[in-house]
């Protein structure tokens, strides 16, 4: 089974920049699609953005577009959410997440990582 770790949570005032990590173990992320999923307070996990096994692919909610960008490395079997021009709505708990292949239904992915934090100010 695939392990996944996430870093790079903390906090940044509105319209600043933070860079999430999803560090992989056990499997290769090369035969995954990745997912970035997020949980504010009171609401329900959202779908943020995912990328296909290849990076050929990619899909993201409304609220983020422009914004965030998913890359991977699997050299590392590390995958990254860079966050610009972050809103205090972006505040929550982020989580990555693989799947079988690219799709925005939390329940469709098979491996989650255990969350970090990510709070804007403004």
């Amino acid at each position: 089974q695939v392990q996944l770790i996430e870093s790079g949570g903390g906090s940044v005032q509105a319209g600043g920049s933070l860079r999430l990590s999803c560090a992989a173990s056990g499997r290769t992320i090369r035969n995954y699609a990745m997912g970035w999923f997020r949980q504010a307070p009171g609401l329900d996990r959202e779908f943020v953005g995912a990328m296909s096994w290849s990076g050929g692919s990619t899909y993201y909610a409304d609220s983020v577009k422009g914004r965030f960008a998913i890359s991977r490395d699997n050299a590392k079997n590390t995958v990254y959410l860079q966050m610009n021009s972050l809103k205090p709505e972006d505040t929550a708990v982020y989580y990555c997440a693989a799947a079988p292949s690219l799709t925005t239904t939390r329940g469709w992915y098979q491996y989650w990582g255990q969350g970090t934090q990510v709070t804007v100010s403004s």
